[in-house]
């Protein structure tokens, strides 16, 4: 893969070559299995982030058919932890000593006659279930008390249970179950042309389908060695900051719907509703789909009337969070709610505005350039607080900081060519990448032989953000819970996958 620099390791070479890396100050971003030939052994990927303008280390071994097992990283690199469990529920990958070894993606119950990932392992098959009872952790004391809440909930909250272990209004512990509606996103790539997977990445999280669908076209395209022109970068600078901004502002509205501040509630999801229109007028999507392609867009913009509207809306989006900033009722809510330490951002793997908030200053938009932010100056706002307020602090930075993106991506932006041609690669591989409004998001694809896709991994930010959701909560209380979850701005879509 371009912009990697690889390793190819035996199994067990791999835990020494990814304790160096951590050692030397990388951050392991993720790992993942594929099948290279059907009925063959499944070989695992570790990529790595070394820092602004370092190629990602990436380190790659084979496992052998009588062995598919590795040693877990979990105790040593935290972060792994659900990686390596979710290689093992659609992989067939086990991992020895993994701390937590019970499934992830898969609910009790499950039997597949194959891997869910092998390619042996048809896209239409119905996965067979047997009834069993919950694999839960064991619970201490005469008074600790179980509440599972979901996997319905209220309002319009995605499928999730949250099962507490609680003692009056104190949770003691909290123990997400996920994955209810997994709708096997990755499998469905396999085989698809280029072209056709960029409809499947636009929907694994609608509200987050440009992020979504410029990681994967920048995978492709370094897979192809394709350079897009000028003209298509900008317009994917620009969208992708439109749709940071509804989506923070939607974020704020629904936080103050947790603390009970109506208004606020109204005037963000108003502001929020009144992007989307922006969207729909100049894009023809509120929500920014159907516009990318692999080598570039599928069609010109005409984004000239843009900055005029924008620049209506920005003192009314000015003065709202202004309002927030000076109600004390809101504040008082969200300051010391849902406290994350530096640390354990670091260790379990926090992404995008979540990490930011706990003083981690990493934007892939700065850190590895893509698009047109390689001549989009961005300052990187950030909080060491780790609390409700100061994840809302961070977005509110990035709306100032989107609306003025746009603006100035909007006036050096100039005329010329908005797609070119994506030569067909044959067994080649590629990485892609996108600061999305949740976190960062990382595509890698593979090719078979006849250039159609063998496998895509997708790397969501918000499968990074539930794993870290929990230590948030343990040991706080009933009452901060709806605000602290919202204060991660999590979706399921974008975890499940």
């Amino acid at each position: 893969m371009k912009e990697t620099t690889e390793r190819v390791l035996q199994p067990a070479e791999i835990a020494e070559a990814c304790r160096q890396l951590t050692d030397q100050g990388a951050r392991l971003q993720m790992a993942y299995a594929w099948f290279p030939e059907p009925g063959e052994s499944p070989e695992v990927l570790y990529l790595a982030d070394e820092g602004p303008g370092k190629p990602f280390p990436l380190l790659r071994c084979r496992l052998s058919r009588e062995s598919v097992q590795l040693d877990s990283l979990a105790s040593q690199i935290p972060l792994l932890g659900w990686y390596e469990r979710e290689m093992t529920d659609l992989c067939g990958i086990t991992f020895a000593g993994h701390p937590e070894s019970h499934p992830l993606v898969l609910h009790e119950g499950a039997r597949p006659p194959l891997p869910p990932l092998d390619p042996r392992y048809l896209k239409d098959q119905i996965m067979p279930y047997t009834e069993e009872a919950w694999d839960l952790p064991p619970v201490e004391g005469n008074d600790v008390q179980i509440l599972p809440f979901g996997p319905v909930r209220g309002d319009v909250l995605e499928s999730a249970q949250i099962v507490f272990y609680y003692i009056g209004e104190a949770i003691l512990h909290c123990h997400p179950r996920l994955f209810f509606k997994h709708r096997g996103m990755e499998k469905r790539f396999e085989g698809l042309s280029p072209m056709m997977g960029t409809l499947i990445a636009e929907r694994i999280s609608g509200i987050g389908s440009v992020s979504h669908a410029l990681a994967y076209c920048q995978a492709v395209e370094n897979a192809c060695e394709c350079e897009i022109p000028v003209r298509a970068r900008y317009l994917r600078s620009i969208l992708a900051e439109m749709e940071r901004l509804y989506n923070h502002l939607y974020y704020l509205g629904h936080l103050c719907h947790t603390t009970t501040l109506k208004v606020g509630e109204a005037q963000g999801k108003l502001l929020a509703e009144q992007c989307k229109q922006l969207n729909g007028f100049f894009t023809g999507s509120r929500f920014l789909s159907g516009l990318l392609k692999p080598g570039g867009l599928r069609r010109d913009l005409d984004l000239n009337g843009l900055p005029g509207r924008l620049r209506t809306l920005e003192p009314e989006i000015e003065s709202y969070m202004r309002a927030l900033e000076t109600t004390n009722s809101h504040l008082d809510r969200l300051i010391t709610t849902g406290h994350l330490p530096y640390q354990t951002a670091f260790d379990q793997g926090a992404s995008g505005p979540i990490k930011r908030a706990s003083g981690i200053r990493r934007d892939l938009r700065c850190d590895h350039p893509y698009a047109a932010y390689d001549s989009l100056t961005i300052k990187i706002p950030m909080c060491r607080d780790g609390d409700a307020h100061a994840r809302a602090q961070i977005r509110m930075a990035e709306i100032r900081a989107s609306i003025a993106l746009i603006l100035r991506g909007v006036e050096e932006m100039q005329e010329g060519a908005i797609d070119t041609e994506l030569p067909m690669s044959p067994h080649a591989e590629g990485l892609g990448w996108c600061e999305g409004p949740r976190g960062s998001t990382y595509y890698c694809v593979h090719f078979d032989d006849s250039g159609r896709l063998a496998r895509v991994k997708v790397k969501s930010p918000s499968f990074s953000n539930w794993r870290v959701f929990p230590f948030t909560v343990h040991d706080t209380n009933m009452m901060d819970y709806a605000i602290n979850e919202a204060s991660f701005g999590l979706t399921m879509a974008g975890c499940d996958r």
